[in-house]
């Protein structure tokens, strides 16, 4: 049996190729009381993960959802885990029941290239060697 991942888990701003971070620049815009319930939030899910709902919920081939409630407005903030390691891909304020189609293909748009960028760098890094014990 695998010992469980050290806590709480490394978060990650996904890059884009020009180096923006979209989810940063999209908390920006956000109040300081709403940071601090998104932050919060992830931070929650960073010691616990595995989460479930209502804070968590999965959007399905290994994407989910971080549902933070912010008074009248409610923000999801998309992500994968990789490697034990949490990406923020997306962020969002909901204004109806479903997130709409177009932020969650923009979600699965980045997930996509993060686990290609990610595969792509791991097959040209190789195995890592194991160092002998140090005397």
């Amino acid at each position: 049996m695998a010992a469980p991942a050290p806590r709480p888990l490394r978060t990650h701003f996904f890059k884009t190729e020009t180096g923006k971070e979209p989810v940063r620049e999209w908390l920006r815009d956000l109040t300081v009381e709403e940071k601090k319930v998104i932050g919060t939030d992830i931070l929650a899910v960073q010691w616990a993960w595995p989460v479930g709902k209502p804070l968590v919920d999965s959007m399905g081939q290994g994407l989910w959802e971080v549902r933070s409630s912010l008074g009248d407005r409610i923000a999801r903030v998309f992500f994968i885990v990789v490697n034990e390691e949490i990406i923020l891909l997306h962020g969002i304020i909901k204004k109806s029941q479903t997130a709409p189609a177009h932020e969650l293909k923009m979600a699965r748009k980045r997930q996509a290239l993060y686990t290609q960028s990610h595969d792509q760098k791991t097959a040209t890094q190789g195995p890592k060697k194991r160092q002998p014990p140090s005397r």
